[in-house]
């Protein structure tokens, strides 16, 4: 109790008070609708695990705050798992903000987690960084985003009008790949054993890599990018010999008056610089003005990132913070800690 509020666990029959409270208070989210099926995919079909979450309940039993944590789990040095959790979905209603709700509902997640989770992350903007900074996270630096530019002349007017703050057109882009839900869905024998062979490849490469990493799987793969809904997720490939040696999966989107698309994840056998750099230039050429994407050090499509095309976009990117659950963040820990894919960290 507090202030004639009650803090308690989320159930089931929240959820419509939920969706409506984060509506209000943060619009429709990614899919422009907040949705329950979106919410049940995002919260309790996670392979992670389900969200543990919270809600602050005023009398008469209006839900008035609402803090949610997305599992999730890093692979580091010698295998070993990193247990974590991302503060999403967040809302407090106005008539009830300066009342400590924000706060109060983190404080106690962060003890219901800690048993169970060794680290918080996540990548708050400008306004929210400051009440995480002065709650314990640590500010690890802004993880950047590179782009190659597909369409300079529609890229240079879009940019223009973005400056101008001139709204762009309504409607999704064009996108000329396929849908990535049917692809993971129904891949055919062959393609699921080359999919399953390409990522066991990929994570024994790795293994050597101390930095953390999330692990990819078909199951991880099916859930991320082809069961999300309203997320619509493209992919390509990149076959050699008949054998399937590169994966990569993003969305067309709008960034204003920008079409973009966002090139999630990208996945080549270890050192196949060829298959990273068509992948990116197969992104780039998918039919939007831009492809963005963010190419972690000592991968593959970074190396190959010149021979694509791609440059690094000044003043962009997401800035990464974090804590654990019982404290401050281990002084040595920096944002070299991890090797990311921009779909480890874009919001949804």
């Amino acid at each position: 109790m507090g202030g004639g509020l009650t803090y308690r666990g989320l159930e089931p029959a929240d959820v419509p008070a939920v969706l409506e409270l984060l509506t209000a208070s943060l619009a429709g989210g990614p899919t422009g609708r907040r949705s329950a099926e979106f919410f049940d995919w995002k919260h309790r079909e996670n392979p992670f695990g389900s969200s543990p979450g919270l809600v602050a309940v005023a009398d008469g039993g209006r839900v008035v705050g609402v803090r949610l944590f997305l599992r999730w789990c890093w692979r580091g040095a010698g295998g070993r798992e990193v247990r974590a959790v991302r503060p999403v979905d967040t809302a407090t209603h106005p008539d009830f903000r300066g009342r400590g709700i924000f706060r109060r509902l983190t404080t106690e997640l962060l003890e219901q987690v800690r048993g169970e989770a060794e680290l918080v992350f996540n990548t708050p903007n400008g306004s929210s960084l400051p009440g995480y900074l002065g709650m314990g996270w640590r500010e690890l630096g802004r993880v950047p985003v590179t782009l190659r530019v597909a369409r300079p002349v529609s890229f240079a007017r879009g940019a223009r009008s973005a400056l101008a703050r001139r709204p762009g057109p309504s409607g999704p882009p064009r996108c000329e790949l396929p849908a990535a839900a049917g692809w993971l869905a129904s891949p055919g024998a062959r393609t699921a054993s080359q999919l399953a062979e390409l990522l066991a490849e990929r994570e024994r490469a790795d293994a050597a890599d101390p930095r953390l990493h999330t692990v990819r799987t078909p199951q991880y793969l099916a859930w991320r990018y082809g069961a999300a809904p309203g997320l619509d997720y493209r992919v390509a490939t990149v076959e050699r010999g008949g054998e399937l040696v590169g994966v990569a999966f993003g969305r067309p989107r709008r960034r204003g008056p920008l079409a973009e698309f966002t090139l999630a994840e990208l996945i080549v056998r270890p050192g196949d610089r060829a298959a990273a750099a068509r992948l990116l230039r197969t992104a780039a050429a998918a039919g939007c003005d831009h492809a963005a994407t963010h190419l972690s050090p000592g991968t593959e499509a970074a190396a190959a990132a010149l021979r694509a095309g791609c440059v690094r976009a000044p003043r962009t990117g997401m800035v990464l913070a974090a804590r654990t659950p019982t404290g401050p963040l281990p002084a040595e820990r920096s944002l070299a800690d991890w090797r990311f894919s921009l779909g480890d960290l874009e919001v949804f």
